[in-house]
């Protein structure tokens, strides 16, 4: 036991974290007027490759009233108390910690069931076509946390909002403003509030994390993903409205994702269907597409998706998702995150294209990562889960290694504070006007 231990203020603090780790997240919502957010979300594409499915074409100050993490002093005795529970797990409820899943169906199915009862995942990602209605949707999650009651870790209930194009929630819920039209405002008490009111509006349907805000610079006009994504052309901008949304969601207890490390702005290929390489010098790309990430870890940050993506300059034989030189050497080591990696989706053609789904997973884990992301396909779910046990009974995924991950993970459910307890109808006329409020520049 750490020395730490010996202090009795440190145990009571660490008792009270395990008493309150299933307490409940509260949220509130505010009036107001709007300029920017638009309607209920329209007609999606059929683009349903990656993890960002069926992607469309192209003030007030007051803190929301919820739990949110906790920070401060407790970070030390939170670590300690993340490393004692991932202690506790057996090696089946630890590999499935490693996994987050989507599903099929817009109602919990048997394979549902059998992924939370046999599989133990960490969690799920849902999509439009799991999100059709409100109560749907609010069923269906809190359907998803009540099968899950009987495991010892709650779940991540994870989306992609990042507003624009990539919407999520349904109607009658009124879309939020892409990351473009924030960057053009240029106001950040504006961009404050739209992190509140994003968080807020995720808290009230049950979900925990968002896939959101994307870091990415918008440097290259032909890039098929990005474009109106970004907050804009140049790392300053992105940097001052990226963290802003991240630091103002992150308060109302709803955990942000910045994405897609190291840098997807200057593509010119999807990395949904085939697999982008950027030849950029190490100076260009800490000068631009590493600036905003650089950034967001010295303000917080504290999960990070990493992009399928070849930079040579960094590794010249693995994806960055896979690739040890890029998520173990520089964002660990060099840049000194010490928090949760996912990778993007699997099932993206960038990495089934040309490899094993449960060997890219295995070499993701290895290679530094802590959750694999499996959006797609049953059976391709399947062999990551399988791929991974088999790698950590041999040996490939050690004890070590799986207990690190672990702690990371732990640690962030507690932190917050993350509990499987049914949330209320959701009150869509107060969600809508926070989120209308939301959408008025300040004066």
């Amino acid at each position: 036991m750490r020395k730490a231990v010996i202090y009795g203020g440190v145990i009571i603090v660490i008792v009270a974290l395990f008493l309150s780790f299933r307490g409940s997240f509260s949220s509130s919502v505010e009036q107001g007027e709007s300029n920017i957010a638009g309607p209920g979300n329209g007609e999606v594409t059929d683009h349903d490759v990656d993890h960002e499915e069926n992607i469309e074409p192209d003030p007030d100050n007051s803190q929301p009233e919820t739990s949110g993490p906790d920070n401060g002093a407790q970070e030390g005795a939170e670590e300690e108390a993340g490393d004692d529970l991932a202690a506790s797990l057996d090696r089946q409820e630890k590999i499935g910690q490693l996994v987050i899943v989507g599903v099929d169906g817009e109602s919990l199915s048997k394979q549902d069931k059998d992924r939370i009862e046999d599989d133990q995942v960490g969690g799920f990602i849902l999509y439009n076509r799991n999100l059709k209605s409100v109560e749907q949707a609010s069923a269906l999650i809190n359907d998803l946390k009540a099968a899950n009651k009987a495991n010892p870790l709650p779940l991540w209930m994870s989306v992609d909002e990042e507003g624009g194009k990539v919407s999520r929630l349904p109607k009658p819920i009124v879309k939020l403003p892409s990351s473009r039209q924030i960057g053009k405002l240029d106001d950040i008490e504006l961009t404050k509030q739209i992190g509140k009111a994003t968080g807020q509006a995720l808290d009230a349907f049950g979900f925990n994390m968002d896939y959101a805000p994307v870091l990415d610079i918008d440097s290259n006009p032909d890039n098929p993903v990005i474009g109106s994504r970004s907050f804009g052309r140049t790392a300053e901008l992105v940097s001052k409205h990226g963290i802003t949304l991240m630091t103002s969601m992150q308060v109302t207890g709803v955990v942000p994702v910045i994405k897609h490390f190291p840098g997807h702005g200057d593509t010119s290929v999807d990395s949904h269907i085939s697999l982008p390489v950027l030849k950029h010098t190490r100076d260009r790309l800490d000068t631009v597409e590493l600036v905003p990430f650089k950034n967001a870890i010295a303000e917080g940050a504290e999960v990070i998706m990493i992009a399928h993506l070849m930079i040579p300059e960094l590794d010249a034989e693995h994806p960055a998702s896979l690739s040890p030189a890029v998520i173990t050497d520089l964002l660990r080591n060099e840049l000194k995150f010490d928090g949760v990696v996912i990778t993007d989706d699997l099932t993206m053609g960038a990495i089934v294209g040309d490899r094993d789904i449960g060997d890219a997973a295995v070499q993701s884990i290895v290679a530094g990562a802590d959750i694999v992301l499996i959006g797609h396909d049953a059976a391709k779910q399947d062999k990551v889960i399988s791929a991974l046990r088999a790698a950590v009974e041999d040996g490939v995924i050690t004890d070590a290694m799986l207990n690190k991950k672990l702690s990371r993970i732990t640690a962030l459910k507690q932190k917050y504070k993350l509990n499987d307890d049914p949330r209320p109808p959701v009150d869509v006329k107060k969600i809508n006007q926070h989120i209308e409020g939301a959408g008025k520049p300040a004066e």
